[in-house]
């Protein structure tokens, strides 16, 4: 049947380890860049030191394990198998929350939250605030199945998710999320207003407000500067996804090199370091991700979501507001984010926000870059909802 929930093992033949050390080893290189810095992209140097790490020293099999120490889920939704993580707290009164990742992240971003949110106490927090945590793979993503048919777009993931949770037995939960999970989590709350008790958004996409024009504060200025340089200097990869998925796939599915750089790049970018990724996001968690991409062959089809979905979005981030969000929302705009809405812009389409900040450090992957600082802006969050 399909509702059936079935658990899932990670398991990854010597074979396969085999083939992608040979092909990392095969790497045909280009020449070097021709300027110091990352203008033109991953520099040689930084990718094939990585890439020398990923083939040689990189222990998947205990990475593996640590990861296979979460109870992982499978069920079809929608004619599609979707695979999960589902951590129940022992805290009878939890919080259901399904927590959404986007493009390039996964369920990988999570795994430094998951104790801090199901289990508070061991960590020092009040146990008000455990959750009961639903993590899903994107369609396309991990070990989901990859859609065989256009039509999978925020919108359609939305209702498997509220799906999801109902079979469960989550009938009222919050939904939370990032990226791809900010308008996925958006949409939950438009679809099912009746079965969430409100969003956590990180950031909530709303355009600027042209009525302020006149009275831009600093950081709306900022904000602004972040819209124009994006557009002009960072969203090559988005439009290449939006446009031809297909075409840049086949580099992605390909070589792991190409598949490196691909979303290496954007860790580097998006993340709130001081010239050193490693200072926030070590190399085995920058690879734990790359394997839920490069293991399934996700390069084409989790890209495919940009061509579904991305017009949309854009105009959330830079047209006009045509919708508006009624459930209760809280939001964290971090300072390294590619949006980052004034709470005056964002309360147009957001019509009921319970909590906002904008905290003094991290970036597109909060949960993963500063773990502690993510639980906290969560649970602030959903304190002013329960």
């Amino acid at each position: 049947m399909p509702e059936i929930v079935t658990p899932l093992r990670i398991e990854t033949s010597a074979s396969d380890l085999a083939d992608l050390g040979e092909r990392l080893r095969r790497t045909r290189w280009p020449e070097r860049e021709t300027v110091g810095d990352w203008s033109q992209g991953v520099p040689l140097d930084y990718l094939q030191e990585l890439c020398r790490y990923w083939a040689e020293e990189y222990d998947w099999p205990a990475r593996e394990a640590r990861l296979n120490s979460l109870p992982h889920f499978r069920t079809e939704i929608d004619g599609i198998g979707i695979h999960f993580l589902h951590i129940r707290s022992s805290y009878p009164d939890a919080l259901p929350l399904v927590l959404t990742h986007g493009w390039p992240g996964s369920i990988v971003e999570f795994t430094k939250v998951i104790g801090p949110l199901t289990d508070p106490v061991a960590y020092g927090g009040n146990p008000d605030d455990a959750f009961h945590l639903v993590c899903p793979s994107l369609p396309g993503y991990g070990f989901s199945d990859k859609p065989a048919q256009p039509g999978w777009g925020i919108q359609r993931i939305a209702r498997a998710w509220l799906t999801l949770m109902e079979r469960l037995g989550y009938h009222r939960f919050g939904a939370a999320g990032s990226d791809w999970g900010t308008s996925i989590t958006t949409s939950i709350g438009q679809q099912g207003p009746g079965h969430v008790i409100g969003l956590h958004l990180m950031p909530p996409l709303a355009p600027p407000d042209p009525a302020t024009f006149n009275d831009l504060t600093e950081k709306e200025l900022s904000a602004l500067e972040s819209l124009r340089h994006s557009g002009e200097s960072d969203s090559g990869y988005s439009t290449e996804h939006a446009t031809r998925p297909q075409t840049i796939g086949y580099a992605l599915v390909n070589s792991p090199a190409a598949l490196c750089a691909w979303i290496i790049e954007k860790f580097w970018t998006w993340t709130d370091h001081d010239g050193d990724l490693g200072s926030v996001i070590s190399r085995d968690e920058l690879l734990d991700n790359l394997m839920l991409y490069w293991l399934p062959g996700t390069g084409a089809s989790s890209v495919r979501l940009y061509w579904e979905s991305m017009a949309e979005v854009n105009n959330w981030i830079s047209g006009a507001v045509t919708d508006t969000v009624s459930v209760p929302v809280g939001c964290s705009v971090f300072p390294k984010e590619l949006q980052r809405p004034s709470r005056r812009w964002a309360e147009r389409r957001f019509t009921d926000i319970r909590y906002w900040n904008e905290p003094d450090r991290g970036g597109h992957f909060a949960a993963l870059e500063q773990p502690e600082l993510f639980v906290h802006e969560l649970r602030k969050s959903f304190q002013a909802m329960r």
